[in-house]
């Protein structure tokens, strides 16, 4: 991972942050850590929770406010990802997303003995670039 995504990461859960080291080096796409991937501040959660309700321009990205449900990323338990084209442009194919995702939780499950939970199974709220505890 880039040193972006690295530091992207502080606060992250460390059981997480060497699932994600050691499924990088084996992934079938590269892919790295957004802006928002890590721990989120309470305003941050609230401000991207206000996406698609107050400002109908963007899209939903989140069913979490930050004050009457907590998002697990305030706590530092998830992460974000997004790949990384050989291009250099970020994408969030659903295909890309699905093959990275089972990667992920197979690496997870097999080398930290992990059930990831990826947003991708998700059945009210499809959040494919999720993973949690």
């Amino acid at each position: 991972m880039n040193t972006s995504s690295i530091e992207r990461l502080k606060g992250v859960n460390p059981i997480l942050i060497d699932i994600l080291i050691s499924a990088h080096k084996t992934s079938p796409h590269r892919f790295e850590i957004p802006r928002d991937g890590g721990v989120r501040t309470t305003e941050r959660q609230q401000e991207l929770y206000s996406y698609g309700r107050t400002d109908l321009s963007k899209k939903k990205v989140t069913n979490t406010d930050g004050v009457k449900n907590k998002s697990v990323h305030q706590s530092g338990n998830a992460f974000d990802i997004f790949i990384l084209l050989p291009n250099g442009k970020a994408s969030w194919d659903k295909k890309l997303l699905t093959v990275t995702a089972r990667h992920i939780q197979k690496v997870a499950k097999e080398e930290f003995n992990i059930n990831l939970t990826w947003g991708g199974d998700f059945k009210s709220f499809v959040d494919m670039p999720h993973f949690q505890l």
